[in-house]
């Protein structure tokens, strides 16, 4: 089916979210089902239905499953399965909460499930460092740690209206296409899509001002889907990959695709870390935090997210052809400045 099948999963996803959206936030509504504001740390001034991740789940597996381009199932079963569960573990959260140690031990099972019975894994560095096969038992740490690393990037990003639904269309268009330029790989780019279309359409309720927040059950969701898309991309073996991705460090172009949730993410855990709290603690640290303070409004915050995670992405693109470990320290030295401007602006009273 080729490209039709993929614009056919990006608009039953859309069209699915597009109008079930709105009866979803009246149920919320009738049952209760609000995110109260108060605790400090949110940023929104009255309660909001809090389970639009139900919607993300539901139409991205329904499309990615009625237009899934191939006639074996192969590791279909095992996303399936793990996406099941974090999201009924998200699911949970949202409405009656989960201590932070067993959303974190849902990530670890998934995490395992996907290295050890998927074998979707990082067995190389692909130069970076001039290092390129690493050991099993280091393939396995690594690739665990990442699938935790970006299911809660993901999950701590989602702060400001409209930032995780748009930092999640950034991601999944950027590997949908490279999946697909990479000589029509339709199994991973229908999965991208698919979810792209579920949250361009929930990004109608969820931009500034938010009639509906995600919550967990999304944000895992989408978070575990992107971190199997990058982890597919890293191992991704075709050597004759067309000339326009011809040059591209691998890693890099995913490290660059998720920068702003992995530098925020890693921002926030080592900054606890040193104050003595726990990595799970919540705060109003975030970069997104910093940059309401310094006087942007939710708009104007995820817009400028959106740019700077753009940015870095074609910074990527241009250092084509260079050897990965300087397309590396380029891209993430680059990144890691830019941040830092937030911080040294005034805080507006």
């Amino acid at each position: 089916m080729g490209i039709g099948s993929l614009v056919l999963g990006f608009l039953t996803s859309f069209v699915v979210v597009l109008f079930i959206v709105p009866s979803l936030i009246k149920v919320a509504e009738l049952k209760n089902l609000i995110d109260e504001p108060g605790d400090g740390r949110k940023l929104h001034k009255k309660g909001i239905p809090s389970i639009g991740g139900i919607i993300i789940f539901a139409a991205t597996l329904f499309s990615y499953s009625l237009w899934y381009p191939d006639n074996d199932i192969g590791k279909f079963k095992y996303i399936i399965s793990s996406l099941l569960i974090l999201f009924f573990v998200g699911a949970k959260d949202d409405i009656i909460g989960t201590a932070p140690v067993k959303k974190m031990l849902a990530n670890i099972i998934v995490a395992l499930m996907l290295v050890l019975m998927a074998k979707i894994k990082i067995t190389s560095l692909h130069g970076i460092f001039g290092v390129l096969e690493i050991p099993e038992y280091a393939s396995i740490f690594l690739s665990l740690f990442t699938y935790v690393v970006i299911i809660n990037a993901l999950n701590l990003v989602d702060g400001v209206d409209g930032l995780a639904s748009g930092v999640g269309i950034i991601a999944t268009c950027c590997f949908g296409t490279w999946f697909y330029l990479a000589h029509e790989d339709l199994l991973m780019a229908s999965l991208a899509f698919s979810l792209a279309g579920a949250l361009v359409a929930f990004m109608f309720f969820n931009f500034s001002p938010a009639r509906i927040f995600m919550g967990d059950s999304g944000s895992l969701t989408i978070g575990l889907i992107i971190a199997i898309l990058a982890m597919e991309l890293i191992e991704f073996d075709k050597a004759d990959l067309p000339d326009i991705l011809q040059g591209i460090s691998k890693p890099v172009f995913a490290i660059a695709v998720l920068i702003y949730p992995l530098l925020d993410v890693l921002r926030i855990f080592l900054y606890r870390t040193i104050k003595g709290v726990s990595p799970f603690s919540p705060d109003k640290k975030h970069i997104h935090h910093r940059l309401i303070s310094v006087g942007l409004n939710h708009k104007q915050t995820a817009i400028t997210i959106y740019l700077f995670n753009i940015s870095i992405v074609a910074l990527c693109l241009a250092t084509k052809g260079l050897d990965p470990s300087v397309a590396l320290f380029i891209v993430l030295g680059t990144a890691i400045l830019l941040v830092q401007i937030p911080f040294f602006l005034k805080k507006k009273e």
